[in-house]
């Protein structure tokens, strides 16, 4: 869940998302956004192979300190090196093969000097040792940073939710979506009597002897960097199966017996899921829900849960249908950012709507599976109620700007038009798990999310995907009487654009190949009053004339 939010304001009463948007609305982009969102060479010279953080907490001070041993290959010759951490975190020293490195800070980007330019094809490491206060925050995981705060028995709680404002704030790595670790280990070294639930497997604790216990955990599939986690807290075990898949929880004790009963319902998701969307991405690693001091997060094979242990968003139906008080939205939203945004991965956070629409039209899926299309559709329709229409879902690129919170419920309408356009659910279905599989722990554009969908039917997909995706509005369908005949066409930005659209004439139901041009509709109904669009399956403004 992350990424947009415009503001608050869900909590409060009005629509609202889940994590940081960044760059929203921003026309004018600083040195720093050019830094932190551009592969320049300095970044593109090289390949990261892997990330094993070495670190200590100490929440009473609310202080981080260690080191992350950063694997490279060197894919063209490398004098210099840019890695990122927030310039508030202090940095002691870069090693690399037993000498500190040279390097200079210019915003949160460190360019690290290189001796001799390292050959292209060199696989080697370094070791960057660093410390500091980590960026609080204020509303997690509406804006980034640790939450350090205290569970109801007094003890310790510490999350940290990163998506969007970067996860440099709390660690050194290449802060960019384009290019994932291929495995990630996370030693984490919490005080004695509090646990770490980190992303992956657990491998072991050690107690180090000082009142300090280091907990061991390994991912061995690709991650994108802010789902590498940490969670401290005082947390009991309980675990299940679907298939053979292992699922793990990590509950705060007081909640145990909740969260038990609360999370059977990942059983029915992963059923749901495994139906309509392929195997769970990331079987190696397994599943886990962990209790968290925010509301919750996609963190991979460890996501972070706090809805309270209740169905809904917080107790409430962003659809304004009721459909949503049937099943936990956290658990499914979250969970469904397995298959997109963790496993499948956008490049350039400008596209985080590979991410958003798609997960949220995860929650139609479980709706569909559990309760049927009807309602999926119903859902989906009220959710509409929470699209601005007022910025492009796609931001700018090479900038780290993540575009419209509409990514979330505009994208995931868009999607149900384009199912609707295919008019074969079995195909639609087939097409949606071919995606999860043929793009299974890659990094991908918009621009092969389009190609991908529109290869398996007729109807060109790209002036559709360029109206909804790069302009505010949707386009508008208008009809007019004139001598005694309907007319239609689509009124939109996309020079001319067609789509197909379906519409309920006298109770039966008629596809329109409609273009930016006026046509008629061959039939003898001519009032304007008996013509319905099927505004259910179609995301579409409507206008009789």
């Amino acid at each position: 869940m992350k990424n947009l939010i415009l503001s608050f304001l869900l909590i409060t009463g009005s629509f609202s998302s889940f994590a940081q948007v960044v760059g929203e609305n921003n026309t004018e982009f600083t040195r720093a956004d050019t830094l932190r969102g551009s592969l320049r060479p300095e970044r593109t010279n090289y390949d990261v192979k892997s990330y094993h953080l070495k670190l200590k907490v100490e929440p009473e001070k609310k202080f981080i300190s260690g080191s992350n041993i950063i694997a490279f290959e060197v894919l063209n010759d490398m004098p210099v090196m840019q890695l990122d951490l927030f310039d508030n975190m202090k940095i002691d020293s870069i090693v690399y093969k037993n000498k500190n490195l040279d390097y200079r800070r210019e915003f949160n980007a460190v360019f690290i000097n290189f001796p001799e330019a390292l050959q292209k094809g060199l696989k080697d490491s370094l070791q960057f040792y660093y410390h500091g206060h980590p960026k609080e925050a204020l509303h997690a995981p509406w804006d980034g940073g640790f939450v350090w705060t205290e569970d109801d028995e007094g003890n310790p709680w510490v999350g940290v939710a990163v998506q969007g404002t970067g996860a440099s704030l709390w660690y050194p790595n290449k802060d960019h979506q384009s290019d994932e670790p291929e495995e990630a280990q996370m030693d984490i070294s919490v005080p004695n009597g509090l646990m770490d639930v980190s992303n992956g497997r657990f491998l072991g604790k050690t107690d180090l002897g000082n009142g300090f216990t280091e907990w061991r955990w390994k991912v061995v599939n690709p991650i994108n960097n802010y789902d590498i986690m940490i969670n401290v807290g005082n947390y009991v075990h309980f675990s299940d199966k679907y298939k053979d898949l292992d699922l793990d929880y990590y509950v705060l004790p007081y909640n145990l017996e909740k969260a038990k009963k609360q999370f059977e319902e990942v059983k029915d998701m992963m059923a749901c899921f495994y139906e309509k969307m392929g195997p769970y991405p990331f079987p190696e690693d397994g599943y886990k829900l962990v209790e968290a001091p925010y509301l919750g997060m996609e963190h991979q094979s460890a996501v972070a849960y706090g809805n309270h242990y209740q169905n809904g968003y917080l107790g409430r139906d962003l659809s304004g249908t009721g459909i949503g008080l049937k099943w936990d939205f956290i658990i499914i939203h979250e969970s469904g950012h397995e298959w997109f945004g963790n496993s499948i991965t956008a490049k350039d956070i400008a596209d985080m709507w590979i991410h958003e629409g798609f997960t949220s039209y995860t929650e139609a899926i479980y709706v569909e599976c559990e309760w049927g299309k009807e309602e999926a559709l119903e859902y989906l329709q009220g959710l509409r109620g929470n699209i601005a229409n007022d910025v492009p879902i796609i931001g700018k690129y090479g900038v780290n700007s993540e575009g419209s919170g509409d990514m979330y419920y505009k994208g995931s309408n868009l999607l149900n038009t384009i199912r609707s356009i295919y008019d074969d659910d079995e195909l639609w279905w087939n097409t949606l798990k071919d995606y999860t599989k043929t793009f299974r722990h890659q990094t991908v554009s918009t621009k092969q999310v389009e190609d991908f969908f529109n290869k398996p039917i007729e109807t060109d997909l790209k002036p559709i995907f360029d109206q909804y995706l790069r302009h505010s509005s949707i386009p508008e369908l208008q009809l007019k009487e004139e001598n005694d005949q309907i007319w239609y066409r689509w009124k939109a930005e996309v020079k001319d654009f067609s789509m197909p659209v379906d519409v309920f004439i006298d109770g039966k139901e008629k596809r329109l190949r409609a273009t930016s041009n006026w046509q008629k509709i061959n039939s003898e109904e001519d009032d304007l009053g008996d013509i319905r669009v099927n505004k259910k399956e179609f995301y579409v403004d409507v206008r009789k004339m």
